[in-house]
C-alpha cells in the first residue's frame, strides 16, 4: 500500500515510492527503492519536496510515534502518483534561444549528475529500471520543444571529462528534435529521447583505460570498445522498461547504410529507422565534442563532412537531421560576404541558410570588432554567409562565449 508522508518523517528501511513534487526538485535520478544509505536520507530530507510516496510492502512504514491519533485517523489506500511520462502531454509553449537557455541550464546540470549515477550502478551491476528515466527524458523533450536549439547547443559544450556522460544526453536531445522533424507523435519523440539517452550504457562496462584513452587505439583495444553495443544491449535485457526501441538503438547504433558497420553488419531497410536516427545522433556529437584525444570539430564543418561519406547514414534521415540542427549549427564560425567573421547564435527554422549570427571580426583589418548581432533573414540585410571559417585557423579561444553566457555554463556544470 502506498502511503503519502513529509519527507521529514523517511527513515532508514522505507522503500522510497515516488516524490510528491517536480522531478527536477529532487535529488535522485531514480526512485522506487529502499532507503538504506544515511547520505541518501540526508539528500531526500534536504530537497525541495516536502512530501514523498511510500511503499509499505516493501518496507519500513512511518514510525508509530509519528502516526496520528486513532480518533482522527482514516485509513485509505493512497492512490499512486501520476505517471512520470503521461502519454498526451501538453506540449510546452515556445519560448526564444536566450530564454530556454536559462532552462536549458538547469535541465543539463541535472542530466548530467543523472546519467553518472546511472552509469555508477551499472558499473556495481545494478539492474536498470528504464522507467526511473522517463521524467529526465521528459524534461529534455519539453526543452526542445519550447526551443529546440538551446539544450542541443549547451549539451554539446562537454569537456573531454564528463563526454561519456553528456554524450547521452546530447544524443538523447538530438533524436528528439530529430523525431519532431521528422514528424513523429510526441509519445513517439519521447520513446527516441529514451532510446538516444540509453544508447551508449555499455561504455558504463568498458575499462576506463580504454575508453578514456588519450590516443588512438590499438586493434586490440578497438575491438573491445566495439562490444559496448551489445554489452548495452544485455544491459538493457537483465533491466525492465527500456522498450524495444532503446533495445533496438543501443544495438544497432553503429551500423552503416553500406554493411561496412558493427555488431552484425547490417545494411540499408535491415537496419531499423531508429538506429538510423541514432547512427546519425550519435556521430553528429561524437565529432563535435572535445574528447579524451582530440578537440571537437566546428559544428557546420562536421555537417560538411558527414555529407561526404558515402553509405554511411541513411540520406532521408541525415536531411532531416540538417533541417533540426541548423545547415550551420548554432555555435558554428562563418565568414561573410563583407570580410567580417561571426559565430551562429541561434537559428531561423524557415531559413537554414539564413541563421542570425554575432559578428565579432573583421578579416580586412585582421582584428577584433565589437560584437554585433545580426538576423541575417531579417529585411534590409544585404550581408551573407560566404561559407565557413575554422576557428583554428585565426587561434579564436572560447568562440562559446560568444553565443552563451559564461554564467550559464557555469550554472549547466
Amino acid at each position: 500500500m502506498l502511503k503519502r508522508i513529509e519527507v521529514s518523517e523517511l527513515r532508514l528501511g522505507m522503500h522510497l515510492h515516488a516524490f510528491d513534487g517536480p522531478w527536477m526538485d529532487h535529488p535522485f535520478w531514480r526512485t522506487r527503492f529502499v532507503v538504506d544509505d544515511e547520505a541518501d536520507l540526508k539528500k531526500a530530507r534536504s530537497s525541495a519536496v516536502r512530501h514523498v510516496w511510500i511503499d509499505v510492502t516493501q518496507g519500513l512504514d512511518v514510525a508509530p510515534a509519528a502516526l496520528p491519533k486513532p480518533q482522527h485517523s482514516v485509513v485509505v489506500a493512497a492512490p499512486p502518483p501520476p505517471p512520470a511520462a503521461p502519454a498526451a502531454p501538453v506540449k510546452p509553449a515556445s519560448t526564444s534561444f536566450q530564454e530556454e537557455m536559462q532552462q536549458a541550464a538547469a535541465v543539463v546540470k541535472r542530466s548530467r549528475r543523472a546519467v553518472v549515477s546511472m552509469f555508477a550502478d551499472a558499473r556495481l551491476g545494478k539492474a536498470l529500471d528504464a522507467d526511473q528515466c522517463l521524467p529526465l527524458v521528459e524534461d529534455i523533450s519539453n526543452s526542445v520543444y519550447r526551443n529546440p536549439g538551446a539544450l542541443v547547443s549547451l549539451a554539446r559544450l562537454k569537456t573531454a571529462d564528463d563526454y561519456s556522460y553528456m554524450h547521452s544526453v546530447a544524443v538523447c536531445a538530438l533524436m528528439v528534435a530529430l523525431a519532431r522533424q521528422l514528424g513523429m507523435s510526441e509519445e513517439q519523440c519521447r520513446h527516441a529521447g529514451l532510446a538516444g539517452l540509453l544508447h551508449d550504457l555499455g561504455k558504463a562496462v568498458m575499462p576506463n583505460d580504454v575508453l578514456n584513452k588519450p590516443g588512438k587505439l590499438t586493434d586490440d583495444e578497438f575491438a573491445v570498445m566495439k562490444t559496448h553495443p551489445e554489452r548495452g544491449h544485455a544491459l538493457l535485457m537483465e533491466g525492465k522498461g527500456a522498450g524495444e526501441a532503446a533495445l533496438e538503438v543501443c544495438l544497432h547504433h553503429h551500423e552503416k547504410m553500406d554493411g561496412s558497420g558493427y555488431p552484425h553488419g547490417l545494411a540499408g531497410e535491415q537496419i531499423h529507422a531508429l538506429s538510423r536516427m541514432g547512427a546519425v545522433c550519435d556521430v553528429y556529437d561524437a565529432i563535435t565534442s572535445n574528447r579524451p584525444y582530440k578537440a571537437g570539430w566546428d559544428p557546420a564543418e562536421s555537417i560538411a563532412r558527414m555529407a561526404s561519406w558515402k553509405g554511411h547514414f541513411d540520406t532521408t534521415m541525415f536531411s532531416a537531421f540538417v533541417r533540426s540542427i541548423g545547415i550551420y549549427p548554432t555555435g558554428s564560425v562563418v565568414r561573410m560576404q563583407s570580410g567580417r567573421l561571426g559565430v551562429v547564435v541561434e537559428q531561423n527554422a524557415d531559413k537554414l541558410s539564413a541563421p542570425v549570427v554575432k559578428l565579432f571580426f573583421s578579416t580586412k583589418s585582421n582584428m577584433p570588432i565589437p560584437p554585433v548581432r545580426l538576423d541575417l533573414a531579417a529585411a534590409g540585410t544585404s550581408d551573407r554567409i560566404a561559407g565557413r571559417e575554422p576557428p583554428d585557423k585565426w587561434g579564436f579561444k572560447h568562440i562559446e562565449d560568444l553565443w552563451v553566457d559564461p554564467d550559464l555554463r557555469r550554472a549547466s556544470k
